[in-house]
């Protein structure tokens, strides 16, 4: 991957190589979105789980031992590492946004204390950081990240997570326009199918934030991946 000149749209097709980016440890963090235990299940229906099939292959194979991997390079540099989760605060799921009471896939009913709204064990947080929980696509709707970051002296945040189309896209679009530096980390994300998850990231990159690999970022950190 080169991440200068992937994911290009129409509207940045002829745009000039971005500069490298300048990533001070101490102002760039990484949050983790959305990796919890609702997505990592197949559906029992037989033609639904053929269809989720690829995305948790993608999930088990590169996404959740390539975000572990960052996780702890983060830590072993003693980097900021959050999280985010959706979950709701009642149980009826009264206190949720629109998006996520309109029927079908995304109503999402996940009460605080319920399993499917657990951060799954593999990227779960450590000791000390920060989980914000959200009843929102955007992380930064609705709960303190915004302040908390800003509070932190954090400038520069690196999104991983789930799912690239929706709560990546959502959060991404939010911090850029509260003037962080935004990075997504692709081999770090997923959406429901290869051609959404790759559609989004050609969306959002040069405009709303920069797509590269974990490898790519941990050139520009010193990060032993």
């Amino acid at each position: 991957m080169n991440w200068k000149t992937d994911y290009r749209s129409f509207y940045y097709a002829s745009a000039p190589e971005p500069e490298d980016p300048d990533l001070d440890p101490a102002r760039t963090a990484l949050l983790c979105i959305d990796v919890q235990d609702y997505g990592l299940d197949l559906p029992e229906d037989p033609d639904q789980r053929a269809l989720w099939e690829p995305f948790q292959l993608r999930m088990r194979q590169t996404v959740l031992p390539n975000l572990r991997a960052l996780q702890d390079a983060f830590r072993g540099k003693g980097m900021d590492v959050l999280h985010a989760r959706i979950a709701c605060l009642l149980e009826d799921g009264r206190d949720r946004s629109l998006s996520q009471k309109k029927p079908g896939w995304n109503n999402l009913l996940m009460p605080l204390d319920s399993q499917a709204s657990q951060i799954a064990p593999e990227v779960a947080p450590a000791e000390d950081e920060i989980v914000v929980t959200k009843t929102t696509d955007s992380a930064l709707t609705g709960t303190s990240l915004r302040l908390t970051l800003h509070n932190m002296g954090i400038r520069n945040v690196v999104v991983a997570g789930i799912y690239t189309d929706q709560c990546i896209s959502s959060t991404v679009r939010s911090l850029a326009d509260e003037s962080f530096n935004v990075l997504v980390i692709e081999d770090c994300c997923a959406a429901g199918t290869m051609e959404l998850h790759r559609h989004e990231l050609e969306v959002i990159n040069m405009i709303y934030c920069h797509v590269m690999s974990s490898q790519e970022l941990a050139g520009f950190l010193d990060l032993a991946l």
